[in-house]
């Protein structure tokens, strides 16, 4: 088939949008399929159109369903179609109309649209190669926060949890992802500069960030809405555990009863399950040790 993929995200941009572009792409084409990626419709002639995000990406819908009416049309819906669009935007809920299937990246997700067009959803959780852990440093506990630093990720969380930990504490925190505005960036220089447990690298390719995350001994995702984070399936490929803000994007991957949530935004609560994860961690491996000398 000839399928055309439309992203809001720029080629060559990192935007969460655009690497599940380029992932789907890259799946469709090992299918056999010819598949273009763009920003906006062109108007040429496909077979298919897969479509990321019901407001943004409205034009192109709207055009692409009125052009060929019977071929397929695909839309997925993120976490700001989710959780704030799709409730008041005219634009988004036209998109959902015109969608002949919509996708949705975690169960929770069925739960924010009528029955009647739940029932042309499909969940299909996002997928992850499998990524060899690496060994830990030994000299702290290293805890990974992997996101682009924009207002819905609440990105500085972890880095404000810091200072609710012991003073002793081993752990410190390594913050992953471009900064979508100039005042993140000076934020994150500034809590990088009165915080000596965190640093932020900035944006990073993607086989970095991996390894980073193969390295850390967790993942901490504050985030107050996500359609379903490909960064959790990576964690779980890694082998990695998860600390989550407790909100629909993350049960839906993980389950009601997962015992890594905290209430989103709770700077106290996440510092303590922290600390409680350092500890056990600490006491496995003293445990380890002491079996090795015992051997």
């Amino acid at each position: 088939m000839n399928i055309v993929i439309v992203t809001p995200a720029a080629a060559g941009s990192r935007h969460g949008n655009r690497n599940t572009a380029a992932r789907w792409a890259a799946l469709l084409r090992n299918l056999g399929h010819r598949v273009r990626v763009q920003v906006a419709w062109d108007g040429a002639p496909a077979d298919a159109m897969f479509a990321l995000h019901a407001r943004r990406s409205h034009d192109s819908v709207a055009r692409y369903a009125l052009a060929f009416p019977e071929r397929p049309l695909v839309l997925a819906l993120t976490g700001t179609d989710l959780y704030r669009d799709i409730r008041h935007d005219v634009n988004a809920q036209e998109s959902m109309e015109l969608a002949s299937r919509m996708v949705v990246l975690q169960e929770m997700g069925l739960m924010e649209l009528a029955p009647r067009l739940r029932a042309k959803t499909r969940v299909i959780y996002q997928s992850a190669p499998r990524i060899t852990p690496h060994q830990p440093l030994r000299h702290c506990f290293e805890v990974v926060v992997s996101g682009h630093l924009r207002e819905e990720k609440d990105p500085f969380r972890t880095a404000a949890a810091l200072a609710h930990l012991p003073r002793d504490s081993r752990i410190r925190v390594t913050h992953i992802g471009g900064a979508m505005s100039p005042e993140m960036a000076r934020a994150a220089g500034a809590w990088a500069g009165r915080e000596p447990r965190y640093r932020w690298l900035g944006e990073l390719a993607g086989a970095d960030a991996l390894r980073l995350l193969a390295r850390s001994r967790l993942l901490v995702l504050s985030s107050l809405l996500e359609g379903g984070a490909n960064v959790v399936s990576e964690a779980i490929a890694a082998s990695r555990p998860v600390l989550s803000s407790r909100i629909d994007g993350s049960i839906g991957l993980l389950g009601t009863d997962y015992p890594g949530y905290f209430p989103p935004g709770d700077t106290q609560a996440l510092a303590d399950l922290l600390v409680a994860t350092a500890s056990e961690a600490h006491h496995d491996e003293e445990r380890d040790d002491a079996r090795e000398d015992h051997r």
